[in-house]
């Protein structure tokens, strides 16, 4: 078992411990050096999983080569009943809380993938208990949560990962690269377009019985109480605001991930101490929905932030389209336009993914750079997304898309939805976590949870 990254007293005398008995000549089996390829105990974390049965299954799967999965938990047994066969040694649990209560020595990392309204509860009490987390994306569901996330994971010093998988894709590192280098020049425009949206949906009036093996009311989790409807489970949770974060929180995290990254944006919730700047930041958002429903997210949105500067990094605009709304074909520069977008440009060029996962790129106008190769790499390339995260669980470098990129990240997304709520612009403390210009809509960046659930 790998312990957690926080020293404590009764580890220093052990390692003081094993020092001195090292003096002393000492055979040590071959099966705890791992003999055979196989890898020393000590380098296997113990990882658990909650919600393991639609993502989860894959996030599991991905991070359990080496390591030793101890529990698996999910309140459908019949969806997530693949996984708990294949992990047939892991002990299997309905709810999060009695998993940690009871397994919590046991276990070193924990692996998040429920729908959005209970990300941030499991991730939380996990992290408080010292373990590390990787959760999938959107991270949260509402934009304070994401701010507790980050905040929580820094004061643990645990190792995470937000499960927005583009971000270990040769594409988008080398998009930031080039953006980094100066090759665009100065940036100071940015366009974001997402295909899906939703729309108006009534709450279901009929009462279908819950499917065999579902507990119900562990899935609500926080939210408030309301009958069991296959409207919501599985998947179609995303567009209901009581559990999801609508089409813009589904793939925002994945499509706004390249330009996010390239404008340095992370610099507005942790800035670079050689800077004092002489007041706190503050981001402008302003939005427009095609409708305002109390139930789901709107088909389409477009909106603006208007980011301020960045230590030396200028002001500029970042423009969001989602529901199949479009920027103008100008800002592509003769290429044709895509369903899917993030641009990010200044006077010399501009940098393009069309892909929602910005996994692929292309430097505009292309008949420009038709031959360019561009500077040296700068970023390192890593092993995987998910294999990341493990290495940064035993003692390797943080993971890519951390809480302290990956939160920051979730807060821009989740602001959206919360300007179209306003019906007026915001002027939004990152640092903080406040509306300033009207302190009255600050409860719009959470939600009440149901007796029972906190954070």
């Amino acid at each position: 078992m790998v312990p957690s990254q926080q020293p404590n007293a009764s580890r220093r005398r052990f390692l003081a411990g094993a020092a001195a008995a090292l003096a002393a000549p000492y055979v040590i089996p071959a099966s705890v050096l791992g003999a055979e390829g196989q890898a020393p105990p000590s380098d296997k974390l113990n990882i658990a999983g909650i919600g393991v049965g639609g993502q989860g299954a894959g996030d599991i799967g991905a991070v359990a080569g080496g390591n030793n999965v101890v529990a698996l938990c999910d309140v459908h047994a019949e969806r997530a009943g693949g996984t708990f066969k294949k992990f047939a040694g892991a002990k299997q649990y309905q709810d999060f809380r009695k998993m940690l209560d009871e397994m919590h020595a046991q276990i070193d990392a924990v692996v998040v993938a429920t729908p959005d309204h209970t990300h941030a509860v499991a991730a939380i009490a996990a992290m408080k208990l010292g373990k590390h987390v990787y959760c999938e994306k959107p991270l949260t569901r509402t934009v304070y949560e994401s701010h507790l996330m980050r905040v929580t994971a820094a004061k643990h010093k645990v190792a995470t990962q937000m499960g927005n998988q583009g971000s270990a894709s040769e594409g988008l590192r080398r998009a930031v690269e080039l953006a980094w280098a100066g090759v665009c020049g100065e940036l100071r425009e940015c366009h974001l377009w997402l295909a899906n949206g939703d729309g108006p949906q009534e709450r279901p009036k009929d009462t279908p019985p819950v499917p065999a093996g579902l507990d119900w009311d562990l899935w609500l989790g926080p939210a408030p109480q309301r009958p069991y409807h296959p409207c919501y489970v599985p998947f179609q949770w995303r567009r209901w605001r009581a559990f999801g974060s609508g089409g813009a929180g589904d793939m925002g995290c994945h499509s706004i991930n390249m330009a996010f990254r390239a404008l340095r944006l992370d610099l507005l919730w942790n800035p670079d101490p050689a800077e004092k700047p002489e007041k706190p930041p503050v981001i402008r958002v302003e939005a427009e929905a095609s409708e305002i429903h109390p139930e789901t997210y709107p088909r389409t949105i477009k909106g603006q932030f208007d980011i301020p500067a960045r230590g030396k990094l200028p002001p500029l605009k970042v423009h969001w389209y989602n529901g199949g709304l479009k920027p103008p074909k100008e800002v592509l520069r003769g290429y044709t336009m895509t369903q899917w977008g993030c641009l990010v440009g200044g006077e010399k060029a501009a940098i393009l993914s069309t892909c929602p996962w910005n996994t692929n790129m292309f430097l505009l106008p292309q008949a420009e750079f038709k031959d360019f190769k561009g500077p040296e790499k700068t970023l390192p390339r890593g092993p995987g997304h998910h294999a990341e995260w493990v290495r940064a669980c035993k003692g390797g470098p943080a993971a890519f898309s951390n809480f302290d990129i990956g939160a920051p990240m979730n807060e821009i997304v989740h602001l959206v939805h919360v300007a179209t709520l306003a019906k007026k612009p915001i002027e939004y403390d990152p640092q903080a976590c406040k509306i300033i210009n009207a302190p009255d809509l600050n409860p719009l960046l959470h939600r009440e949870y149901r007796a029972g659930w906190t954070l």
